[in-house]
């Protein structure tokens, strides 16, 4: 585990180390669309409160959000998802959405996800192998 905290270390420039870093994969390279069932009705959750205590931490991080990118501003939307703030350490939130709705309207993808030893097998044998961003973990 020291040779990989090692490697990271020394190409820390390689990892986003905050938003503005994170600018997304460039429009020109493709565009995702996600095909919904033909029965999928659109889900429009109504606004709710937000815990006072949450409310100007929520308001920077989406103007973090807003600023590299990743997210934007849209004016109509046929989907409107709850947001969902969760505590972290050192006093820090992290917002996610809830879209269990979406989730359950869209077509399944039909190509599975391949077996942990498939892919175990294709990067076994390099010194490391990395599917984090290296900032927030999970993109």
């Amino acid at each position: 585990m020291g040779k990989v905290i090692d490697l990271l270390h020394g190409h820390k420039d390689l990892f986003p180390t905050n938003f503005t870093e994170m600018r997304g994969i460039a429009g020109e390279l493709g565009e995702m669309k996600i095909p919904l069932k033909a029965y999928a009705k659109h889900v429009r959750h109504r606004p709710y409160r937000l815990n006072p205590r949450y409310k100007e931490t929520i308001g920077l991080e989406i103007a973090k959000m807003l600023e590299a990118s990743t997210i934007e501003h849209v004016e109509e939307s046929e989907w409107i998802n709850l947001m969902v703030v969760q505590d972290k350490k050192m006093g820090v939130i992290r917002i996610c959405v809830d879209l269990i709705n979406f989730i359950n309207a869209h077509v399944t993808n039909p190509f599975p996800t391949p077996f942990t030893n498939e892919v175990l097998d294709n990067v076994g044998g390099h010194e490391a192998y990395s599917f984090t961003d290296g900032f927030s973990g999970y993109h």
